[in-house]
């Protein structure tokens, strides 16, 4: 590890430590919220770039985060409750969210993210594994294709 990088959290683990309180049947509802906050975090960082195509990039990110999101939500009628009470029992879980990256230079928040995409890879992954249900694994496996896509165009701007 460079000494630059030496600085930047390890999302994986902090990802694995935030789910790990979490009943692993709802683990795939409350990293679906998260997609959501990455969407946003994504809409925001797009807004104050400059260059068009990163601009462009950064809202295909963040719509492949929402594509994420709503298709895991779909396996679920009451996702929304379901998160709102995992957010509510877990607050820590967004005041995370809301430090994790700030006063971080942009650069080392695109690295923060780009690692915690490729985890989110990993985990949709495995929760894929883990489905009993053809249709479901199918589902959340896809997810993995899309996070990967965020962490490459992410690399590029590194």
């Amino acid at each position: 590890m460079t000494e630059a990088n030496s600085n930047i959290p390890n999302i994986a683990e902090i990802l694995a430590g935030a789910l790990r309180n979490i009943d692993p049947k709802l683990q795939p509802m409350l990293l679906a919220k998260l997609e959501r906050l990455a969407a946003r975090r994504y809409r925001i960082w797009a807004s104050g770039h400059a260059d068009q195509a990163t601009k462009d990039g950064l809202l295909a990110c963040a719509d492949r985060e929402d594509e994420i999101a709503s298709r895991v939500e779909s396996l679920e009628p009451n996702a929304s409750a379901i998160q709102d009470k995992l957010l509510s029992d877990h607050p820590e879980l967004l005041d995370l969210n809301r430090t994790l990256f700030a006063g971080r230079p942009l650069k080392i928040q695109f690295a923060m993210q780009a690692e915690g995409e490729r985890a989110g890879a990993a985990a949709w992954r495995g929760y894929a594994a883990a489905a009993s249900d053809p249709t479901v694994q199918e589902l959340l496996l896809g997810c993995s294709p899309l996070e990967q896509t965020n962490a490459d165009f992410l690399q590029t701007l590194l």
